[in-house]
């Protein structure tokens, strides 16, 4: 997740990006435009977090995924933008629907799947390559009906890949908390994962 902070290289300050979301939630079309090159980076370094998670090979480039998010975000009804963090989460979000959206469509071309893989390794979730986005977006979909916070807690920190203290702000809890779940959602993901079938 980038830190865009004041620097000599030009680089925007947390603030104006919040500033251009509360504009562009306000009606201003303008500040959307001011807006795109100021998160660009940050966007795409996202999207290649999530594509390194993804088979090798895969004809998916993070460009291409940056632009199709920004096409759905700047089509969606505009949201309730808080802050830069919250505005980064939403967009993980987007990216991760468009490639499960992606794999599920190549997945029906194939009439077959791929293989569940191991979700939980070491002190942060990581992913083998070649993982089964399918397998990923349906236990998550299941531990989001479990425990919504869980669920927002493993989008931000593994698709979206924001710290502790970010996901901690986004959903307006401690980074105890965070933590806490945040162990609690790994275990439960990798047990669902190494269950479902091969």
């Amino acid at each position: 997740m980038p830190d865009q902070t004041d620097q000599p290289g030009g680089a925007p300050a947390p603030g104006d990006v919040t500033r251009l979301l509360i504009a562009w939630q306000a009606g201003d079309a303008a500040a959307l435009d001011r807006l795109i090159p100021l998160v660009y980076d940050g966007l795409h370094r996202i999207a290649e977090r999530h594509l390194r998670n993804e088979r090798s090979g895969h004809t998916l480039q993070p460009t291409a995924i940056v632009n199709e998010a920004y096409l759905k975000l700047v089509d969606a009804p505009v949201g309730n933008w808080q802050n830069r963090v919250h505005f980064f989460a939403v967009a993980s979000r987007v990216m991760r629907q468009i490639l499960v959206d992606y794999a599920r469509r190549r997945a029906a071309q194939k009439r077959g799947g791929g293989q569940a893989s191991c979700l939980v390794q070491s002190e942060a979730v990581t992913a083998a390559r070649g993982i089964d986005l399918i397998a990923v977006d349906d236990a998550l979909g299941k531990l989001s009906t479990l425990d919504p916070e869980q669920g927002r807690i493993v989008e931000l920190r593994f698709f979206g890949g924001l710290t502790v203290e970010e996901t901690a702000t986004a959903l307006d809890v401690s980074p105890a908390t965070v933590n806490r779940k945040w162990v609690s959602a790994r275990a439960w993901l990798h047990r669902e994962l190494a269950s479902a079938p091969r």
